[in-house]
């Protein structure tokens, strides 16, 4: 393996990238700031003291030349369907572990088929470092450890203040079209958005959620081989009206002019939450399991708000790696580091009911 500190921080100049650049200056980590935008690569440059390189997020080549030196990537470059496979070729070219903060189940899958491979260069590959997926995750393993015999997972999600930032935004548009998704005796199975509703309790409040096809349909399944794992977000009456509206223009939503056009309007909005929402915001998780006798587990966790926790998970994964502690192949968080690995960020709390 390379003998090497340096993080490539691609992406480093979007809402997260600078969240996560500016924890990694605070601990006095080696970082290199990548991305596609020179103006605002060279600002950041000016800022932090670090160095910068331009590459577009399709230029293999130039991934390969940007990745050579670097000990690991955290990708913050998304859409990830579009931009995880050159970043993933690039790692594997040049021997780096990669880490990315996507949420997206079909970069989960593709990234899955890495694992041999990964395996014999003795690299690991770990999406989702960030709020998608680590505390779900954690959850997760945490309710398998509890009911070892649990054939069925539902995990649920939400926020107390903040609202999304235009990466997470462009993400949830490029999937529009495609309905929802859960996981059922093993498989990806089709499920119509707003046909599953679910009131749950967080402890701090009670409030509707709506199934979606997020990213723990494929990694939970991995981390505790569960084989029906729902997951749900906190959602209002019009969310889930408006969910299910969408299915009778899926269509239409899959049309790539309808997405440009709804992406165009994203990049007018704010790049993401202000300061104060986010570091006054708190994350609230559930999760719950039964098995093919009826027993069943509870827990909840309360956490810092998405972006901020983010920043924390990814930072600290990055160090772990550093530091040698590691598994090769293609990994979960909760694979590779256990169901605590939630626990180490500061304020987290979890509850078993």
């Amino acid at each position: 393996m390379k003998n090497s500190s340096q993080i490539v921080v691609y992406g480093s100049y979007g809402y997260t990238g600078k969240l996560i650049v500016n924890l990694c200056k605070a601990k006095n980590l080696n970082v290199v700031l990548a991305g596609r935008n020179a103006a605002l690569l060279q600002a950041q440059s000016e800022q932090t003291g670090f160095s910068y390189q331009v590459v577009e997020s399709n230029d293999v080549e130039g991934l390969k030349k940007l990745l050579a030196p670097a000990a690991l990537v955290i990708h913050c470059g998304g859409p990830f369907r579009h931009t995880a496979k050159a970043m993933s070729d690039a790692c594997l070219a040049t021997q780096t572990h990669y880490t990315d903060i996507t949420g997206e189940y079909q970069v989960f899958e593709s990234l899955a088929l890495l694992d041999a491979k990964a395996k014999e260069l003795g690299l690991m590959i770990m999406p989702g470092t960030g709020f998608d997926v680590v505390p779900s995750d954690c959850l997760a393993l945490h309710l398998k450890n509890r009911l070892p015999s649990a054939t069925h997972l539902q995990l649920a999600f939400t926020m107390s203040k903040g609202g999304l930032s235009r990466g997470t935004a462009k993400s949830m548009t490029e999937g529009l079209g495609y309905g929802g998704l859960i996981r059922k005796d093993g498989e990806l199975t089709f499920c119509a958005l707003g046909s599953k509703v679910q009131e749950i309790d967080f402890g701090a409040f009670k409030t509707k959620t709506l199934c979606i096809p997020w990213g723990d349909i494929s990694t939970a399944w991995r981390s505790t081989g569960i084989p029906n794992i729902e997951v749900y977000t906190g959602a209002t009456d019009a969310m889930i009206a408006n969910a299910k509206r969408s299915n009778y223009f899926n269509w239409l939503l899959r049309m790539q002019w309808v997405k440009n056009y709804m992406l165009k309007k994203i990049d007018k909005k704010p790049a993401g939450p202000s300061d104060e929402k986010r570091e006054s915001g708190r994350s609230f998780l559930w999760g719950k399991v039964w098995d093919a006798s009826g027993k069943e587990c509870v827990s909840r966790l309360e956490t810092l708000s998405g972006y901020t926790l983010t920043a924390h998970t990814a930072v600290n994964i990055a160090q772990k790696i550093l530091a040698g502690n590691f598994k090769p192949g293609y990994q979960t968080p909760a694979m590779a580091y256990g169901a605590e690995l939630i626990m180490e960020v500061e304020t987290t709390k979890r509850m078993d009911l």
